[in-house]
């Protein structure tokens, strides 16, 4: 699947174009705007009192009826108010016609200010469809004012480099396994040309050989079991009960081949009993795997609690070849195996450590592992605190 070909996508354009709707938008707002204005400037001049006519000489009081050249003032008020008519019709008229031209001003000037507003998201665009599985390495980089548009864009870097650190390990994890897988494979393929090259092989030679491809094909079904348990793991919890990880290590700590040192109070954990029982069968099975050779004083350490802060805990101490402090970051990748003698030997199927990270994040809690400077590793799991609901599940004592 290629992510950023195929078909184009086309740009919006008309009415559908968001720059169009800001201009209609930014255009209705004026448009609402200046008749309310226009309305209201028409009330205040439709509503003021125009005064009284009276026609008088200045110092001799009011001139009498039927004196030649005089209006008597009830005409004088007709014809004030017919003028004030036509001056607030002349007033309406111009002003929705000096509306109407702004309106058509306002479209033009609501286009050239929704360009300038979205050409940075313009910008942003064009580049995310460069952006391929190819080229995820490439960020939108937008300089400018620490506004909105500059925080989309920098979110959107932040995906993508989310994205890449993903497509990077998917990669690494495909051909990891690809090269786990092929290895028996291989093995079987050689076993059995070497058999059927042997004319003369006695039933003995073709048993051993038998026994040799059915090793090989149940160590490939230990890491197919153990892919899917880490798929599963990476889905999240989907299903969550009451787990008390001090009775799931008590009855899976080793019983043989190391001294065992466990302090296992109550820690008890909401969430998937079986994917909890895997963590603990993980980190104990490593803890005495990769341990000192019996007869060499290697002893493994268990603890199981709650911290300060109310959070259930699990802590896994064992004894070992000393491990150099930087590989400790890397031992939760798949098919991450700590020293060359590891490699060598091929003890486990390298996805332990990367399971149990797994289940780890699933429940919302942290791992974290160190070196011991006298040999060995610690291994420390924490989880978000139990908090029961009424009764329905039982509160260890």
């Amino acid at each position: 699947m290629q992510y950023g070909r195929g078909a184009a996508v086309r740009p919006v354009r008309g009415a559908r174009s968001i720059r169009w709707r800001l201009t209609l938008l930014y255009s209705a707002l004026f448009v609402v705007a200046g008749a309310l204005l226009l309305g209201f400037t028409y009330f205040l001049a439709a509503s003021s009192k125009g005064g009284k006519a009276v026609t008088s000489v200045e110092g001799q009081g009011p001139m009498p009826a039927g004196v030649p050249g005089t209006l008597d003032p009830p005409s004088v008020n007709a014809v004030v108010e017919a003028v004030r008519s036509d001056q607030l019709h002349e007033l309406l008229v111009k002003g929705c016609v000096a509306l109407a031209v702004m309106a058509l001003a306002s479209v033009a000037l609501g286009w050239l200010m929704a360009g300038r507003v979205l050409a940075p998201l313009r910008i942003m665009t064009s580049a995310a469809r460069r952006i391929s599985a190819d080229n995820l390495h490439e960020r939108l980089a937008v300089a400018g004012p620490e506004d909105e548009l500059k925080a989309m864009a920098d979110t959107f870097d932040a995906v993508l480099a989310r994205l890449e650190g993903a497509f990077d390990a998917q990669k690494s994890f495909v051909a990891n396994a690809s090269h786990e897988l092929r290895t028996p494979l291989t093995l079987q393929q050689a076993i059995v040309d070497v058999t059927l090259a042997d004319p003369d092989a006695s039933t003995d030679a073709l048993r051993a050989a038998l026994g040799r491809v059915r090793a090989a094909g149940q160590e490939q079904e230990r890491l197919i079991d153990a892919l899917l348990m880490l798929a599963r793991s990476q889905r999240g919890v989907e299903r969550r009960e009451f787990v008390d990880l001090a009775e799931v290590v008590r009855e899976r700590l080793p019983d043989a081949g190391v001294k065992v040192e466990a302090r296992l109070d109550p820690a008890p954990v909401l969430g998937d009993r079986q994917l909890v029982e895997r963590l603990v069968v993980n980190l104990t099975d490593n803890a005495v795997r990769h341990n000192l050779p019996d007869g060499e004083g290697s002893w493994v350490s268990v603890w199981t609690g709650v911290d300060a802060a109310g959070r259930p805990g699990l802590r896994i101490e064992n004894s070992g070849p000393v491990i150099a402090a930087d590989q400790a970051a890397g031992l939760f990748q798949p098919f991450r195996r700590l020293g060359p003698e590891r490699v060598r030997k091929r003890d486990g199927d390298g996805l332990g450590m990367s399971i149990v990270a797994a289940v780890v994040a699933a429940h919302g809690g942290r791992v974290l592992a160190r070196t011991r400077p006298q040999g060995g590793l610690v291994v420390e799991v924490g989880l978000p605190a139990y908090v029961p609901s009424g009764l329905e599940f039982p509160v260890p004592a």
